[in-house]
């Protein structure tokens, strides 16, 4: 295995990991991301801007949504890319992941808005649905065609990026051009096998935490809802789409079902299952090789159904 690639699961076996088992209060996990976000990952030179993006006709209280926009090099502004952040809807922001749109905005050559959804537990499903379905919304309000937007995410986002599919299928909105998932949390049920096969290999993921933070999210509401477990949803016509999984992380499943969902409707899907990876490691761009591969290949992908240029 590649030295770094070593190093770096070790590290996450015996901070991220163990941390992650013991933690009880979510505010907590928050705070841990934020301080870390900076000294795991280098930010490539980029332009970042926040922004406020609101639901036009909806009550301020409700509408308004936190963003920040990213870019890096000389991007097509009339390009985006809707990146929804990681963190099991509990933790993570546009702060956290900033490093992470830079680089897909460079690599893509369009500009990545991220917005700040609300998070479990004080705001359980579908508030992190209602506003990525906001933020969408918004975009094509600016003037940006569906054929302009991309959306996409990582874990938790990754999974919330395909609800939104089926939730704009379901209110009869467009669909973007198209869809990419980074290690997707997608199947909020825990039967995934994937999830014990996996439970000592995964470096970042406790297995035993998950059906707890699940039940954060999804405060009695039905796990197998596809709108919260897209895995299990029924497209019509899906969005060419990218999925990205490792082959040790307990979420391997999750791309796989999802993959074998969108096929089932006729979508063009492109599925990559990586090997030795942890867990969303395109988030560890500047540190891996294979973050660093994983960018490239998300921001080709974006590029070109977006027919934008590619960047770095």
């Amino acid at each position: 295995m590649d030295p770094r690639l070593f190093l770096l699961n070790l590290l996450l076996r015996l901070t991220v990991k163990r941390k992650l088992k013991r933690l009880e209060d979510p505010l907590v996990l928050r705070a841990l991301m934020e301080r870390d976000a900076s000294r795991l990952v280098p930010t490539p030179d980029a332009h970042f801007v926040d922004d406020l993006m609101r639901r036009p006709g909806e009550p301020r209280k409700v509408g308004m949504i936190e963003a920040l926009w990213a870019s890096c090099g000389r991007p097509d502004r009339r390009k985006v890319a809707l990146h929804l952040h990681g963190g099991a809807y509990l933790a993570g922001s546009p702060r956290t992941h900033k490093h992470l749109g830079a680089a897909i905005a460079g690599a893509a050559g369009v500009r990545v808005v991220l917005p700040h959804y609300r998070r479990a537990p004080e705001h359980p499903f579908p508030a992190a649905l209602d506003d990525a379905l906001a933020a969408y919304r918004h975009l094509l309000a600016a003037g940006y065609t569906p054929e302009e937007i991309a959306v996409g995410g990582d874990s938790a986002g990754g999974g919330l990026a395909f609800a939104l599919s089926l939730k704009l299928q379901a209110e009869g909105d467009p669909q973007p051009a198209c869809l990419y998932g980074l290690s997707p949390w997608a199947d909020l049920t825990g039967q995934a096998p994937s999830i014990r096969r996996n439970a000592t290999r995964d470096a970042m993921l406790p297995a035993g935490r998950m059906p707890e933070v699940a039940a954060m999210y999804l405060s009695g509401h039905d796990e197998a809802d596809p709108l919260a477990s897209p895995a299990f949803g029924t497209w019509t016509t899906p969005p060419p789409s990218l999925l990205m999984a490792s082959k040790r992380e307990i979420l391997m499943d999750d791309a796989l079902r999802l993959a074998e969902r969108l096929r089932d409707a006729g979508g063009d899907v492109q599925l990559e299952l990586w090997r030795g990876v942890p867990h969303a490691w395109p988030i560890f761009r500047g540190r891996i090789a294979q973050a660093d591969k994983a960018v490239a290949k998300v921001g080709s992908f974006i590029a070109h159904h977006l027919k934008a240029e590619p960047g770095i």
